[in-house]
């Protein structure tokens, strides 16, 4: 079986002397691992096209389990990336994040757009990597199927107080009154109304808005950990590139 879709190469590896193992997020067939024969010549018209952090045009082909990359053409390459350490572990944390919860040989057109539109915005600087950081975490975990319910209190349906709490193992708000009232020992992180409103934002807005707002420096923190405490409980799993980025913001 033959087919053409655009992928970004989201993952590299060294096969022998010449060849390679990549995972692509495609828009066709989610992710895929694929071989490509004669990739670490510097020749070869698919280096650079099947490189990581690559969006080509590619032309695999299906033998029993395995995919093959006959063709690959270079559609963009964030260069722009390289410029800051943060912004390149910042990408390459988006696509270990990608291989894990993106569908595998299913259509992934709205996880590969999200991707995109992140690395050319750090690419580009034309965003905070504090912005488009839990962005990305919060709207993939909702493609993937792990939507908070963060619409209300969890517990008497307030909308709003001054002070409400993050529940980063149950994926929930819910108020300080009723935490407290409750003898509530969960797990909490501390909101203030505008990181409330940001996280639903990530979550909720559209998706030619979604990068669009603005939060003080100490909120932005306060909404990058959220991202990063739900994903760890609702995945059960750490991010090596996470760890690395952490270290350098």
């Amino acid at each position: 079986m033959k087919f053409i879709t655009n992928g970004l190469i989201i993952r590299e590896q060294n096969i022998g002397e010449k060849d390679k193992l990549v995972t692509v997020l495609s828009e066709a067939g989610g992710v895929i691992k694929a071989f490509v024969h004669g990739a670490k010549d510097i020749k070869s018209s698919k280096s650079a096209a099947t490189g990581l952090l690559s969006y080509s045009r590619l032309t695999l082909h299906k033998r029993k389990d395995a995919y093959l990359i006959s063709d690959a053409k270079t559609i963009k390459i964030f260069s722009g990336l390289r410029n800051s350490i943060e912004n390149m572990y910042s990408a390459q944390y988006f696509c270990e994040l990608a291989a894990v919860i993106c569908p595998k040989e299913a259509q992934a057109e709205e996880q590969l757009k999200l991707i995109l539109n992140a690395l050319y915005l750090l690419s580009e600087n034309k965003r905070d990597l504090l912005i488009v950081k839990p962005c990305v975490e919060f709207r993939l975990m909702c493609l993937a199927g792990y939507m908070p319910d963060i619409m209300m209190c969890s517990n008497c349906g307030e909308y709003e107080k001054e002070v409400m709490f993050f529940l980063p193992k149950l994926g929930q708000f819910i108020c300080k009154d009723c935490y407290e009232k409750n003898e509530n020992t969960e797990y909490k992180i501390k909101l203030n109304p505008s990181t409330v409103t940001a996280m639903r934002h990530c979550c909720y807005a559209d998706t030619q808005k979604l990068f669009s707002f603005s939060l003080p420096g100490n909120d932005l923190k306060v909404l990058n950990f959220c991202g990063e405490e739900y994903i760890k409980f609702m995945l059960e799993r750490d991010f090596k590139t996470l760890r690395f980025l952490k270290g350098l913001l």
